[in-house]
């Protein structure tokens, strides 16, 4: 039995059949963990979505911030974007039923060695914090009146956690935290506008400046302009795929690596 944790998939259906090809992935004993963002910018997010699904237990999804984007258009919050390319979702005759199953997957997913999460975490959350505080965004996404949050999720404040952050702002800011962050500042002000490996100026990339604790390996996508990062402490596996790089598997139990190479489907100045 394998573990393997998937870098962005976008949409590149082919491009995950290829890897998982290449790894020898068994669904009747391997399970398959995807760090968030199955849909959108690649062409085939449907056959993505239908695929994973059909998994059931044998994959962990977190939510990133292009899953989000899809339920909230789905459910009329979020305007069509020209370079959206989840339509083939939009129009299945499954829509709700795929798009409700993506609503309810975790924020965070923890597990032996190892915490997922779509972007990062916040220097003061501990993963065993990060963890509680997912699970408010969850209860959120799956209550009866999930159209109430979906309508208040949007936006950049306030900007940084605050323990005393109550209702919309305070799930704002771990939904930022988890799906969008790549940059933050010791105090915890997050950027959202920087999109490359350079941090403006006064922050740092978020898992540089979380203390050092005996904890899970955060392993995170979302970042394709920093790449594959393995060290002690994390496992960056956003390795491009939508935008001409490589979809990365990492296999947790030893940290064998495999990389399949992609074509291409957007620019790569358009990457977030």
């Amino acid at each position: 039995m394998a573990t393997y944790a998937i870098g962005d998939v976008q949409g590149c259906f082919d491009e995950l059949q290829a890897l998982l090809a290449r790894v020898g992935f068994n669904p009747v004993h391997d399970r398959l963990w995807f760090v968030g963002d199955l849909v959108n910018r690649g062409p085939k997010s449907l056959q993505v979505l239908r695929w994973v699904k059909a998994l059931g237990d044998g994959a962990v999804v977190v939510l990133g911030n292009h899953d989000l984007h899809l339920v909230t258009q789905f459910e009329g919050f979020e305007k069509k974007r020209t370079d959206d390319t989840f339509r083939d979702v939009l129009a299945a005759p499954e829509a709700r039923e795929l798009v409700d199953w993506l609503r309810t997957r975790p924020m965070m997913h923890v597990e032996g060695r190892y915490a997922m999460v779509h972007a990062g975490l916040l220097p003061e959350w501990s993963v065993e914090r990060a963890l509680a505080l997912g699970k408010e965004v969850e209860a959120a996404l799956r209550a009866p009146n999930y159209r109430e949050f979906l309508g208040n999720l949007y936006g950049s404040k306030p900007e940084r956690w605050d323990d005393a952050l109550r209702g919309r702002d305070r799930l704002r800011v771990i939904v930022n935290a988890m799906t969008r962050m790549r940059f933050c500042k010791p105090d915890g002000k997050m950027d959202f506008h920087s999109k490359g490996e350079q941090p403006p100026a006064g922050y740092s990339a978020w898992f540089d400046l979380r203390p050092e604790r005996d904890e899970p390996v955060i392993v995170f996508g979302h970042w394709s302009a920093l790449g594959l990062k393995l060290t002690e402490r994390v496992a960056a596996l956003d390795t491009g795929c939508v935008w001409g790089g490589r979809l990365t598997a990492l296999r947790l139990e030893d940290r064998w690596l495999a990389q399949v190479p992609s074509p291409g489907y957007q620019p790569m100045g358009e990457a977030a």
